[in-house]
């Protein structure tokens, strides 16, 4: 009897007969697990799947950040019940790494009828292009894979030899055709700031870790304190953060912890999100984008209201003896001048003191709620004053990590139990500390691209359609090296996707269906037909993780370490990312060993082996796994036998090795403590070794990039940004408001991990896709919650459907992040509702993307309402 994977991929079953099937086997299951408390499958799952099926550790490779558990019963190939973790009892210290809706609908997704079941292109495309402008509404034609191999790399031959490697452009996820090409010559690359924002802009030099990474890749972050001493801290500021949609997983698990043990709680952002609700904060508000005046009048409040003996509010020893910049007196030796934050704050250098009526016209932040911010972070108040990089995803954001940093210095708020300042993003919300757990290394080779064309994020599309690009230098991920803007020219011929969603996430996405129809040749390996692969001319299918051999990974949870297993065999013709390297490489003349010396299962038992664990002494490190001469033999690999803290068969049917943590162990993490204890012997990276608050280099790099005329002071100042609540306005000075009054931003959305899962219809049914519009803006234009709006900007329109709150400013449109362009051709609107669209090239500074600050209109659409999101077909292509 064919398995029912074989059926599928050969047509035996119909999808309704396949939904019927997997329908009848979960029927009774939908809501087991659901409760507070977890328990192992019970006797009536395996009975609902006929007797059969084993439970495998698969995995969750989306980037919400949660990185949580997630296993599936699987029967005859096909996935019927998803669990989270049941490995052991919850608690708030061993806590469960529980899977959240994204999670839960894994299975929705990879067996999803959308799935890209052949290889396909482009049914007028031709060598050269053919009919570019019809990419996007173009029809597909099926095509073998020989064909599509043979096509994509005459291509990749055709534009190497014709235009030069710096004609090509890839900017891919997991280093295989990349590496292709950098055997090819080389390639250009897109650099963004993505998610964090100015925190990418090589912020150590300041004295604070680079977007909480390093050279290596991802770590913790190591700026706050752990989330058992975050229980002390008598109050936690929630600065621009909403783990409970970005993140999930345990991140409000723990947070909640320090609410019971008694925290006050502020939130500061444009949005009373869930989050803050969940802890009963209390809401500061401050518009996208004015972060900088808020924190400004701040430093300004408490310098005029401390008093060292009646009303000690300033850590004036703590300034003393580890930040540099603060005042005149304490400068660093390379610095150029001697003006400091504390004198322009006061109004020396402009005569325009940064007070709290100063900043409450710009930031909308009521002016007892600046002088209250200030009086609450005292120094003698345990404060955990943590932030994410929302409000560094701002234009004219440059200057927030320095200020926010030195804000919490004013306080004395470092290396302190109960105190800290720093990031609190992702897997590391609220759990700082170095990582104690490590992934092994793959034992594949490096290869180093040989040419440098790093093409800047939010202006790349408009670079490819110039010709033209300002180089900078390649500024990803804060490690790369900055160099002073130089126009150069750029001609790219040739775009490859392989995991980066590039035209869905970045800014400018009508001027990337422009750009992408400029090129000669764009190619996509693909699960679905998302943006960017409906603009490509050859669409290759690629295998899910869950198709693929197993992997190990950390993320950045300090304290686990995951294993995730084949699932099932490959679907339809889909293929991995390797093999379709491999086989290109064969076509292009290279040699596939060169970039896979071993096979996929070497490289997933090499991770495995080389896998850490810190013991319970808090300074031991011993091999994670215990590897037998019969686990070697059993998995066909080259290794050697090893003694470690779990057997590999246990790792495997757990999924997770997690740290058991207590309340007094020696694990725990107090940021920057031995910096505070000893700072000769443990400086910071700064060239001081302590806080700058006026770093030379800041300034002085920012002001040669040449993205804008906005000039940077190596201080923190005030900038008012491009596209922000200024420029809402024809005329500031008289408060004359613009073409494009309100301000819109982007969160991450509980529905989706950026754009991933996004055509799931369950998720599309479980929350809406609605722009949330304050309800004084709503009555201003006639709308009512649920009515189709139509959102547009100087640079596109889209429509969402309303949701009319009060826990907005107004003002302020909340837009959440990541769907999938649906571009009606003939008006120029986006019916998904993409953020991006609203976005255009506009950068400032560093050059980083401004997703968060954008001037925008709205009016009650009055074409024909959107349908529900759930009712809308899938991108289901029939070739």
């Amino acid at each position: 009897m064919a398995s029912l994977v074989q059926k599928i991929t050969d047509k035996k079953l119909s999808r309704r007969a396949f939904l019927k099937a997997s329908a009848a086997a979960t029927a009774s299951l939908t809501l087991a697990g659901c409760g507070n408390a977890l328990a192992p499958a019970d006797t009536k799952v395996d009975t609902a799947a006929g007797g059969q099926g084993k439970w495998i550790a698969a995995d969750c490779w989306h980037n919400c950040g949660g990185r949580c558990v997630n296993k599936v019963l699987v029967v005859d190939g096909v996935v019927v019940r998803q669990k989270t973790d049941d490995n052991h009892p919850d608690s708030p210290d061993y806590p469960q790494q529980r899977a959240c809706p994204r999670g839960w609908s894994q299975r929705h997704q990879v067996f999803g009828a959308d799935r890209i079941k052949y290889p396909m292109k482009r049914k007028h495309w031709e060598p050269g292009g053919g009919d570019k402008s019809l990419r996007g509404r173009d029809e597909w034609v099926r095509i073998s894979w020989e064909e599509a191999l043979d096509l994509v790399a005459a291509e990749i031959k055709r534009v190497y030899t014709e235009y030069g490697p710096e004609s090509v452009l890839c900017n891919n996820a997991h280093g295989t055709i990349e590496n292709v090409l950098r055997l090819m010559g080389g390639h250009a690359v897109i650099w963004d700031t993505t998610s964090w924002g100015s925190f990418t802009f090589n912020v150590h030099n300041i004295g604070i870790p680079t977007v909480g990474l390093s050279n290596i890749g991802f770590v913790c972050c190591q700026s706050i304190n752990d989330r058992i001493d975050l229980r002390t801290s008598e109050t936690i500021v929630m600065y621009g953060m909403n783990p409970a949609w970005a993140a999930a997983g345990n991140k409000m698990y723990d947070i909640m912890q320090a609410k019971k043990a008694g925290a006050k709680f502020i939130f500061v952002g444009p949005e009373y999100n869930f989050s803050a609700a969940a802890v009963d904060a209390k809401w500061i508000r401050v518009r996208p984008g004015t972060d900088t005046a808020f924190l400004l009048a701040v430093v300004y409040t408490m310098l005029k209201e401390d008093d060292p003996e009646l009303n000690p509010i300033i850590d004036w020893d703590f300034l003393d003896k580890y930040v540099l910049g603060f005042d005149s007196e304490h400068m660093p030796e390379d610095a150029t001048s001697n003006e400091n934050l504390k004198d322009y704050v006061l109004g020396k250098y402009d005569n325009t003191p940064k007070t709290p009526e100063w900043a409450s016209e710009i930031c909308g932040t009521p002016v007892e709620d600046i002088v209250y911010f200030a009086r609450e972070i005292r120094k003698d108040i345990k404060v955990a004053l943590l932030y994410s990089y929302a409000p560094a995803r701002c234009n004219g954001s440059e200057n927030f990590p320095q200020l926010i940093t030195a804000v919490g210095a004013m306080g004395g708020h470092f290396g302190k139990s109960g105190h800290c300042c720093g990031l609190s993003y992702h897997t590391f919300s609220f759990n700082g500390g170095p990582p104690l757990t490590k992934v092994g290394a793959t034992g594949l080779p490096a290869i180093k691209n040989p040419i440098n064309v790093p093409l800047n994020g939010p202006n790349a599309w408009r670079y490819i359609l110039e010709g033209k690009y300002n180089h900078t230098g390649n500024g990803n991920y804060g490690v790369g090296q900055y160099e002073p803007g130089e126009t150069r020219n750029v001609d790219i011929r040739l775009i490859y996707y392989e995991g980066a969603a590039n035209l869905q996430t970045a800014m400018n996405v009508m001027g990337g269906i422009e750009a992408h129809r400029k090129v000669d040749f764009v190619v996509t390996n693909a699960h679905f037909l998302t943006t960017q692969a409906k603009y490509s001319d050859i669409v290759l299918p690629s295998t899910t993780r869950w198709e693929r051999i197993g992997d190990v990974e950390r993320h950045i949870n300090r304290e686990i370490i995951l294993i995730c297993n084949q699932v099932t065999e490959p679907l339809y013709e889909a293929k991995d990312d390797a093999w379709i390297a491999s086989e290109l490489a064969k076509r292009l003349g290279l040699d596939p060993k060169e970039i896979f010396p071993i096979d996929g299962k070497q490289v997933f038992f090499n991770k495995v082996a080389g896998s850490t664990v810190v013991l319970e002494d808090g300074k031991t490190v011993s091999p994670l796994v215990t590897i037998t001469q019969e686990d070697i033999d059993e998995w066909g690999v080259e290794g050697t036998p090893q003694q470690g803290v779990i057997g590999l068969k246990e790792f495997q049917e757990r999924g997770i090795y997690q740290v058991k943590r207590y309340p007094v162990d020696n694990y725990g993490y107090i940021a920057y403590e031995d910096f505070v204890k000893d700072p000769e012997n443990n400086p910071l990276p700064s060239k001081s070794g302590k806080f700058e608050i006026y770093c030379q280099w800041k300034g002085d790099t920012l002001n040669s990039l040449k993205y804008s005329d906005t000039v940077y002071k190596p201080y923190p100042t005030y900038i008012r940004p491009f596209e922000g609540y200024e420029d809402t306005f024809a005329d500031w000075d008289n408060k004359v408001k613009g073409d494009y009054p309100y301000q819109v931003f982007n969160p991450h959305y509980l529905r989706r991990a950026h754009t991933a899962l996004d055509n799931v219809p369950q998720l599309r049914e479980a929350f809406t896709n609605p722009a949330f519009i304050n309800a004084q803006d709503a009555r201003e234009k006639g709308v009512k919650d649920g009515d189709t709006i139509l959102i547009y900007s100087r640079h596109g329109k889209i429509l969402r459907q309303a949701c009319v709150t009060e826990t907005l400013m107004p003002g302020c449109i909340s837009l959440p992040h990541g769907t999938w362009v649906d571009l009606d051709e003939e008006t120029g609107i986006d019916h998904s509702g993409s953020d991006n669209v609203l976005l255009g090239p506009v950068s400032q500074g560093m050059g980083l993307s401004g997703y968060n600050t954008c001037n925008v209109n709205f009016e009650k659409y009055t074409g024909a309402p959107l349908i529900p999101d759930d009712q809308k077909p899938l991108r289901i292509v029939d070739v």
